[in-house]
C-alpha cells in the first residue's frame, strides 16, 4: 500500500470540506441568533470595532492604551457569552466547531501532520486493499487455540505449541491494552503456518478500531515502496511515503524474509527499525527466518536491535492452513 498523490489530495478535500461545513453551519447559527437576539449584532460590531483598534494599537507599540483595550475587548466578550445564554445558547454557539481540535481540521499542525491525518491515511489505504474484509475475519474474536496441539512440544523448551500460543496470544492482547502509555515492539518468528500473520491482523485491527494509524505492508512491498522513494524522489507520490512510513503509530512488516535481499534491503531495514526506536513509535514484524538466519541476513546491527528492544515471540506448531485443508476433507 502506497499513498499516492491523487490519495494525499483526497484527503485533504475532505478537510476542505469539514471547514467548509463548520463555516455553513456557523453562518445558520448567526441567523438564528440575530432573530432572536437583534441586540447581539451591535454588540458584535463594538468587539469587531475594538479589536482592529487592540490590533493598531498593539503594533504602535502603545503598551497603556493596549492593556485597557484588551480589558474592554474582555468585557464586551463575557457580555457576549453571557447574552447567548441568557437566551438558552450554548455560550460557545457562535464559535467555529471541528471535528478535530488540535488541527481546527487542516490535517497540519504547525507543519507537523496531525494525529488525524495520519488516521485518514490509514483508513483510506485500507478502504483500497483487501485488508480490511480479512480483518473482519482475523480479529481477536475469532482466533482459535482449536488449531495447537498439547502434544507438539518443542524441544528446546520443552513446552507444547498450545501454551506457548496462549502466552503469544495474551501477549498480543497486552501489546493492544497498553499501546497508548507504553512504546512497545513484537517480532513474531517460527513455523510456517502458525499464526503470526492472524496475530498481525489481530493487533492491527484493535489499534485501528481505537483510532489509531497503522500500517501494514507484505515483506517485499514495503522495500519496494522504500526503492520507489529512494531511486524516484521527485515524484510526488514517494515525498509522500516517508511520513506515514516512519511516522504511523504502528508499522506491521509481514513475512520478513520473503523479500529479495540485498545491501539496500538490510540498510534499509536497520533505518527505519532504528528511526522508529528514536521516534517511540512501534513496529510488529512477523517472519518465518530463524534467530540465526535473521542475523546472516540483516546484518548484526539490525538482529541487535530487535533482540534487545522487541518483545520475541517464537511460536511452533502444525501448518495451520494444511490442517483446515485435511478438516475440510473429511468433513465432506
Amino acid at each position: 500500500m502506497g499513498l499516492k498523490n491523487s490519495q494525499y489530495q483526497a484527503i485533504m478535500r475532505e478537510y476542505e470540506q469539514k471547514q467548509l461545513r463548520s463555516r455553513d453551519i456557523l453562518t445558520r447559527h448567526y441567523a438564528e441568533v440575530y432573530e432572536r437576539l437583534p441586540q447581539l449584532k451591535s454588540l458584535e460590531e463594538s468587539i469587531s470595532i475594538l479589536s482592529v483598534q487592540y490590533g493598531k494599537r498593539l503594533l504602535g507599540g502603545d503598551e497603556s492604551a493596549v492593556d485597557a483595550l484588551k480589558k474592554e475587548l474582555a468585557i464586551l466578550r463575557r457580555d457576549k457569552k453571557e447574552l447567548l445564554q441568557s437566551a438558552g445558547f450554548p455560550a460557545d454557539y457562535l464559535e467555529l466547531s471541528y471535528e478535530c481540535q488540535e488541527c481546527k481540521d487542516t490535517g497540519y499542525i504547525g507543519s507537523k501532520k496531525c494525529r488525524c491525518f495520519k488516521r485518514a491515511v490509514t483508513r483510506l489505504l485500507y478502504e483500497q486493499s483487501n485488508l480490511k474484509e480479512i480483518l473482519q475475519k482475523e480479529n481477536f474474536s475469532t482466533f482459535s487455540f482449536d488449531y495447537y496441539s498439547d502434544n507438539f512440544i518443542d524441544p528446546k523448551s520443552d513446552r507444547s505449541s498450545l501454551a506457548i500460543m496462549k502466552d503469544a496470544f495474551a501477549a498480543c492482547q497486552n501489546f493492544v491494552r497498553v499501546f497508548e502509555r507504553q512504546h512497545k515492539n513484537l517480532f513474531l518468528y517460527g513455523d510456517v503456518g502458525v499464526g503470526k500473520t492472524f496475530l498481525s491482523n489481530c493487533i492491527a485491527k484493535e489499534l485501528m478500531d481505537a483510532g489509531f494509524s497503522v500500517i501494514y505492508y507484505s515483506a517485499p512491498s514495503f522495500f519496494n515502496i522504500l526503492a520507489q522513494s529512494t531511486f524516484h524522489k521527485n515524484g510526488a507520490d514517494a515525498q509522500n511515503i516517508y511520513d506515514y512510513i516512519y511516522d504511523c503509530d504502528l508499522l506491521i512488516i509481514d513475512d520478513l524474509g520473503t523479500e529479495y535481499t540485498n545491501s539496500f534491503v538490510t540498510s534499509q531495514l536497520f533505518t527505519c527499525i532504528n528511526e522508529r526506536l528514536l521516534g517511540r513509535r512501534s513496529t510488529v514484524i512477523s517472519t518465518n527466518l530463524s534467530l540465526d538466519s535473521l542475523a546472516d541476513l540483516y546484518t548484526e546491527r539490525s538482529f541487535s536491535r530487535i533482540t534487545s528492544n522487541y518483545i520475541m515471540l517464537k511460536l511452533i506448531g502444525d501448518d495451520i492452513r494444511i490442517k483446515k485443508k485435511l478438516m475440510n476433507r473429511e468433513g465432506l
